[in-house]
């Protein structure tokens, strides 16, 4: 059964986990839950929605979906609760991508630092605007990232930078989500990647309806375990 507590990163040695942790980013802290499964071989990153936070229950489902067949996730707070209150007042800082994408490399460069995530590879789970982030700051770090998948995602808002993912990409759309289809498969025509869009049918934006949310979680999970499939050392040395 894994243990919740709050730990430093010489705490964290290759012991498998679930941790409360504090990652910063520039002058500010950001909160965040680390679940190290046992015999991880890569951890994902997520990057949540806008108006949303690392308790979204649709991430965090999804998040227990890869945690079961031994993937790590990292699900982090983008925005302060200060920064939160100002965004509910003007919604000015979720659509603010350059912002949320450096939050993301910050997050992902404090990741590489600790033991033994250093020597996982990564992967990006980005929903809505938060997709947009997760595609900017991969292709800011095209090394280091594996993989990303998009949940319902605006990638329209990762503009020039879509060009420059090197890391293979699932799009994931809901069949009712229309204007949202339309974002991705023109984000399809700009990725130079490995890419695919799946259309999960009778799913609206936030796949509330029966079974779809499971179908994400799925396509997910096979997603990032075909290309995310060793350790970085083990690829290095391979």
């Amino acid at each position: 059964m894994s243990k919740q507590q709050d730990t430093q990163a010489h705490d964290r040695d290759a012991v498998a986990g679930v941790w409360s942790v504090q990652i910063p980013a520039g002058t500010v802290k950001l909160e965040g839950d680390l679940n190290l499964p046992e015999g991880a071989h890569c951890v994902v990153v997520f990057a949540h929605g806008s108006g949303s936070s690392r308790h979204s229950p649709r991430n965090r489902y999804v998040a227990h979906a890869l945690n079961q067949v031994g993937l790590a996730t990292l699900l982090f707070d983008l925005l302060t609760c200060e920064e939160e209150a100002i965004d509910v007042r003007t919604a000015e800082l979720r659509f603010d991508v350059d912002l949320l994408s450096k939050r993301l490399v910050q997050a992902t460069n404090w990741l590489m630092q600790q033991r033994p995530f250093s020597m996982l590879k990564i992967g990006y789970f980005g929903a809505s605007t938060g997709a947009a982030a997760a595609l900017v700051a991969a292709a800011k770090a095209p090394r280091h990232i594996g993989a990303v998948v998009s949940r319902g995602g605006r990638p329209d808002l990762a503009g020039p930078f879509l060009a420059g993912v090197r890391a293979p990409t699932l799009l994931i759309v809901g069949g009712k989500d229309r204007a949202v289809i339309t974002m991705n498969l023109e984000a399809m025509e700009q990725l130079r990647c490995e890419k695919r869009l799946e259309i999960i049918p009778g799913a609206t934006h936030l796949f509330e309806e029966e079974g779809t949310l499971a179908e994400v979680a799925r396509l997910a999970r096979e997603w990032f375990k075909a290309h995310l499939g060793q350790r970085r050392d083990e690829a290095q040395a391979s």
